[in-house]
């Protein structure tokens, strides 16, 4: 359990701009990784274990992508109890982002705005901090990593397919898993990769390089051949979808061999923040308005997919009855990131918890 009561902490952040509250967490959970220091935040980690997509996940609740663009802090994340951390997302060259400010908090609905839009210090600095994580570095890892790779804001979306596979061969060798993100609404026209021709040919790229690369970083079979290292590739996906969007997504999943589906990314809607400060920004909202959003395209999603074709939910879970009603959506693992910042690590042991707990 934490040292560190988190309503002290966070009264101190939220006095801070968001943007730079985020830059002060994550240069702290640097320092403190590794150290006596990271008992102020740490938690024991649930006991939950599930095997999904091959890969055996010690719990069910994870690190979304999106805190952690560089992945600095993959041992300081580890230390809050997650049974997974998505790092990134990463694009092939480094990039600031989209103008500041491009933070906004709207306490009153426990929520942000973002459009961050995809800032990185690109692949090679994000693959050296990857291998310098004690998690990569130890001989039994005591969580499952996650590697979010997209575009660069200025790549043409017509050649968005070189810019994926440019971060697929770089980051493949250090991922339990990789995540192609093709939903975030702050690169522009990223969105439009989830059509359905789009992603079929994005998605038949990936496939096809990913067999490439299972070959090459495979392992001698002893007779003479090679037996190829498969690592599950997700595809991130919006909330902002109609039912017949979110089958053909699942129809193209399944036909590229995809091994799994994150559900879902911000949305662009108002709707439940009509008249609060800053909800006409720009961006991507996240937090407890896009919970009902992300569980109805799950609940799509499970029933367009079957019962094996695993599912991540996040969007919008605030607590621990959240996490459930994503398992109950039909999600098999789910992620945080707004609930972290606005009620702390406690919250991560208290929804693998609460998981664990639904079936007694």
């Amino acid at each position: 359990m934490s040292l560190v009561p988190y309503g002290l902490a966070r009264r101190f952040l939220f006095s801070l701009d968001p943007e730079a509250a985020h830059e002060v967490t994550m240069a702290g959970l640097a320092k403190a990784q590794g150290t006596p220091l990271q008992w102020a935040y740490c938690n024991t980690q649930v006991d939950d274990p599930i095997v999904l997509a091959g890969l055996r996940f010690p719990n069910r609740v994870g690190m979304a992508a999106g805190l952690d663009k560089n992945a600095r802090c993959i041992d300081g994340l580890s230390a809050m109890g997650f049974g997974f951390v998505e790092v990134g997302t990463v694009t092939p060259k480094a990039q600031p982002g989209n103008p500041k400010p491009r933070m906004f908090r709207l306490p009153k609905a426990n929520a942000l705005i973002n459009r961050l839009g995809f800032n990185n210090e690109g692949l090679d600095a994000f693959i050296d901090n990857v291998q310098r994580s004690s998690l990569r570095q130890a001989k039994s890892p005591r969580l499952v990593l996650g590697l979010n790779i997209g575009k660069n804001a200025a790549t043409p979306i017509e050649q968005a397919t070189s810019d994926y596979l440019a971060c697929l061969d770089g980051v493949y060798a250090h991922a339990d898993y990789i995540t192609v993100n093709i939903s975030s609404p702050n690169t522009k026209n990223l969105r439009a990769l989830q059509s359905d021709e789009a992603l079929d040919g994005l998605l038949s790229a990936i496939a096809q390089r990913r067999e490439v690369l299972a070959t090459h970083n495979g392992t001698p079979d002893g007779k003479g051949g090679v037996t190829p290292l498969r690592k599950p590739i997700f595809v991130k996906i919006a909330p902002d979808l109609d039912e017949a969007q979110v089958q053909l997504i699942a129809a193209t999943l399944l036909r590229q061999g995809m091994d799994g589906v994150i559900a879902t990314n911000t949305t662009l809607s108002r709707d439940a923040v009509q008249g609060m400060d800053h909800a006409q920004e720009a961006g991507g909202l996240s937090g407890a308005p896009v919970l009902e959003m992300s569980n109805r395209v799950i609940a799509q999603l499970r029933a367009a997919l079957g019962p094996k074709f695993p599912i991540i939910g996040v969007g919008g879970i605030m607590s621990a009855a959240d996490a459930v009603s994503k398992i109950k959506a039909g999600a098999d693992v789910v992620q945080i990131y707004t609930g972290l910042i606005y009620q702390g690590p406690q919250l991560v042991a208290d929804a693998a918890l609460a998981i664990k707990n639904m079936g007694k």
